[in-house]
């Protein structure tokens, strides 16, 4: 996507973090932003300080795990601006604990939110992209943790690696059709994702979710982290690439190769396995099957 000047984005989670830092950059460069949240008050000073640097933004209250609620912010978002042409699923939440401990609400209210708010955002959304033929972009907020499974984190990595699958997937049936689709994966941005649980739907207090050493030691990363505002100046530049993977620290390069060494390495298991050989099915190659159908 080369041209922003007049497009119209809908971004969601967009009152702080990077989701505030791409609504930034968007009307920096001439969009029209339609940003979205499920805080009421933060939303509204987030609008006001685009549209104090001369920026068109208007926002609209929505929880995006109530797919009524996404259908009612497009619908709002199309009376606004006339269409749409950029979506950005990135309101998400942080979630973890001891696997066998974690409270089964919280695997839903995280699954709800990270994974089936991005559905509904794309299920919503790109059909009205489609609609006026002009092209666009999706920019769905995976994480890091979308690349690697870390300890304590399973409903998060869950999550965070489903949304990179499903970008996967979608950048392959829609980048032909002048639909651009990238996984956006950040590692520490100062953000308040640590204080997401304060809109659980059970309550804002802390459960435990994580050990109490290592939610300081997140806590430290996040403060200390990339400033939302390069995020969301650099989400814009990827755009103009066409990027599929969004990343955001190069020096966590070497956890990214770490994992694809064990991947290469169970292949290589794989391939000088006996029994594996010895299955004629074992020669089909990922070609064959998918011209098979």
């Amino acid at each position: 996507m080369k041209d922003f000047e007049g497009k119209v984005a809908f971004v969601t989670g967009a009152a702080s973090g990077i989701g505030f830092g791409i609504a930034k950059a968007f009307a920096s460069s001439g969009m029209k932003v339609m940003m979205a949240d499920i805080e009421e008050e933060p939303l509204q000073r987030a609008v006001a300080a685009i549209r104090e640097s001369n920026g068109a933004a208007e926002g609209v209250i929505c929880d995006v795990s109530d797919v009524d609620a996404v259908r009612a912010a497009a619908a709002k978002t199309i009376e606004t601006f006339g269409k749409v042409h950029v979506l950005v699923n990135n309101a998400g939440v942080g979630g973890g604990g001891e696997t066998g401990s974690i409270p089964l609400e919280d695997w839903k209210w995280v699954v709800d939110v990270n994974l089936m708010g991005v559905v509904y955002g794309c299920e919503t959304f790109v059909p009205l992209i489609k609609e006026h033929g002009e092209g666009g972009f999706i920019v769905n907020t995976a994480s890091v943790a979308g690349q690697m499974g870390m300890a304590g984190m399973g409903p998060y990595n869950a999550t965070k690696f489903a949304v990179v699958g499903y970008t996967e997937s979608m950048n392959a049936e829609l980048a032909p059709q002048g639909i651009g689709v990238a996984a956006l994966c950040p590692g520490w941005v100062n953000t308040q994702i640590m204080d997401s649980r304060r809109n659980h739907p059970g309550g804002g207090a802390d459960d435990g979710a994580f050990a109490e050493e290592a939610e300081t030691t997140m806590s430290d990363a996040v403060k200390n982290g990339m400033s939302p505002d390069t995020v969301g100046k650099w989400v814009l530049e990827s755009m103009e690439k066409d990027a599929l993977y969004i990343f955001t620290h190069p020096k966590w390069k070497t956890m990214i190769e770490a994992r694809t060494e064990r991947l290469l390495g169970a292949y290589k298991d794989a391939a000088e396995s006996a029994v594996i050989q010895a299955d004629e099915g074992a020669l089909t190659s990922i070609e064959t099957d998918f011209d098979a159908t």
